[in-house]
């Protein structure tokens, strides 16, 4: 049997179900285990990664960030891909070199790769609204296509993807979701959503047709210090901080503190099978039980009012149209209305199981918001 590793073609020695390459036949850093699974091959890495060089692509941004200063701590030498007009405070005292450019880049994702043994792909516009909702599509599909493909024509050893449990099918019952269940584009809401699911289908192919060397893991809603834009459910978390959310919707969230994401990604690249999917997550917890942990933190009464669903649209509509106006993100939206039918519980028992994947209790990612975003002026 003939596996082709980096452009080149080696010979090694099958077995049932699995191929090993000789120590002769590859060099040290990259002997691996390579095996059938469905349309896929996976490989699992067996020498220590610490030390080699890892592009990570929206490493000035929340989740990025806390990947970048974990592998840091693991010994990479890390690589960030940051745009020009990315705010860089979350890189201000690390260690990484920055290559400037986007990722729909060719040329630019080209020379981030150059000489990187690794890469990982975190960078997405995660936005429920968008005065374009193609702007979301085409950050996250077309720049996860193009450093797909980097990625491929450098050679790179292995990529972990980040995807998002938003590709993933719940119930409204609240029972929790996993691995088995992708969600289907079509049953998407929003863009943001959508994007995520072709986004991975772009990888998935690659991986299937390409011999692309990804792991593919999903975050479920990360939550901890350094959210600098913030992300939609910061927002939450800085709204009910300052004491401007007096009431709540019949939702809930799997609330995981970023650095255990960040961790994930690490377990991910190291113990990760090539074509599998990990959902990194923490806790399941009601919007109700958020905010009222966010009230205890922050001194305040937590809300008491259960508000309907559907009295909400026309303010959401209201909220729309002034952000057209703006051009501020809104706080309430249609889509997330829609959203929040769904109780986004899941399940990471496949990463614990496989990847050594733990997460600390929630109610630590909150307070760690809290404070950092009090500290930098959010909390008035």
């Amino acid at each position: 049997m003939r596996l082709a590793d980096a452009g080149s073609s080696l010979d090694c020695a099958a077995r049932p179900g699995k191929v090993r390459c000789s120590a002769a036949q590859l060099p040290a850093a990259r002997q691996e285990w390579y095996g059938a699974a469905g349309d896929t091959f996976y490989a699992r890495l067996e020498t220590d990664v610490a030390g080699d060089r890892i592009l990570v692509t929206g490493a000035a941004g929340f989740v990025g960030s806390a990947v970048a200063r974990a592998l840091i701590a693991a010994g990479f030498q890390v690589r960030a891909l940051v745009r020009s007009t990315s705010p860089r405070a979350n890189l201000a005292e690390l260690d990484v070199e920055i290559v400037e450019g986007d990722v729909r880049d060719p040329g630019a994702v080209a020379r981030a790769v150059a000489g990187a043994r690794f890469v990982m792909h975190v960078a997405a516009d995660y936005r429920l609204w968008a005065p374009d909702p193609n702007d979301i599509l085409r950050a996250n599909c077309d720049g996860t296509r193009v450093v797909m493909q980097a990625a491929r024509k450098a050679g790179v050893e292995r990529v972990v993807y980040t995807s998002s449990v938003a590709t993933l099918a719940v119930s409204k019952t609240g029972a929790s979701g996993d691995e088995t269940k992708p969600l289907r584009v079509e049953n998407a809401i929003g863009a943001y959503k959508k994007s995520k699911i072709l986004a991975e289908q772009i990888v998935t192919a690659m991986i299937a047709e390409e011999r692309l060397p990804a792991v593919i893991v999903h975050p479920s809603t990360p939550i901890g210090p350094n959210d600098i834009r913030p992300t939609p459910t910061g927002r939450i978390i800085v709204e009910a901080g300052c004491g401007r959310m007096p009431g709540y919707v019949d939702t809930g969230l799997n609330l995981v503190h970023v650095d255990d994401v960040a961790e994930g990604h690490i377990a991910a690249l190291r113990y990760g099978k090539i074509g599998k999917h990990y959902i990194l997550g923490g806790q399941n917890v009601s919007l109700a039980v958020m905010l009222a942990d966010i009230a205890a933190l922050s001194g305040r009464r937590p809300p008491r009012l259960k508000v309907p669903r559907a009295i909400l649209y026309p303010f959401a509509s209201l909220a729309e149209a002034t952000a057209r106006l703006t051009g501020r993100e809104p706080f309430l939206t249609h889509d997330g209305l829609r959203m929040s039918e769904y109780r986004m519980f899941f399940s990471s028992a496949k990463a614990e199981r496989e990847l050594g994947f733990r997460a600390r209790p929630y109610q630590q990612g909150l307070a760690e918001a809290l404070t950092w975003f009090g500290r930098h002026g959010y909390l008035q």
